[in-house]
């Protein structure tokens, strides 16, 4: 390894431990977000105009350590036996964890990627909206990786699924 590579890789370092402890030093010392308060309604403004607004992607809460986005079941997201489609589901469970994972991290410094999803499809939905709360289960210097859950109106569990993120500089973003 290169001089400059080492140098670089210990300021990324540096600066990963650094934000991670920015994290967890609110005043609660509880929450995951690199910004103490989120805003919804700019994260659901910021996908508008690409896939999460093209299938109405809304993010509609959030918690110390979950945020929550909700899709609706209509002819944008149903396949053609009047069913939730599958990969719809995918959509929004990569949407929320994508997010997720982005709103851990200093934006001028460090960006998430996906490197893998999966998702098993329990139950059927034909209208309504589905909700996906996505919770971290690990945030390391690296790699992040989310459990999303999609549930219907009822509350009922409708689709469950894993992402894991890498967190690169934003220089090689």
């Amino acid at each position: 390894m290169t001089a400059s590579a080492l140098w670089f890789n210990m300021i990324f370092y540096r600066e990963l431990a650094l934000d991670s402890f920015r994290r967890f030093a609110h005043e609660d010392g509880m929450t995951i977000w690199f910004h103490e308060k989120l805003d919804l309604a700019a994260l659901t403004e910021n996908g508008a105009h690409c896939m999460p607004g093209y299938v109405g992607i809304e993010f509609v809460d959030y918690g110390d350590d979950w945020i929550k986005a909700r899709m609706p079941v209509d002819d944008r997201t149903k396949q053609p036996y009047g069913r939730l489609h599958g990969g719809a589901s995918v959509v929004l469970a990569e949407t929320v964890g994508s997010v997720a994972a982005a709103m851990t991290v200093d934006p001028s410094k460090f960006a998430t990627v996906g490197m893998e999803i999966n998702a098993n499809h329990i139950r059927p939905v034909k209208d309504g909206f589905v909700f996906a709360t996505a919770t971290s289960e690990s945030i390391g210097r690296t790699t992040q990786i989310w459990s999303i859950r999609i549930e219907d109106e009822a509350g009922k569990l409708v689709c469950i699924s894993r992402i894991t993120m890498a967190v690169i500089s934003t220089d090689r973003a």
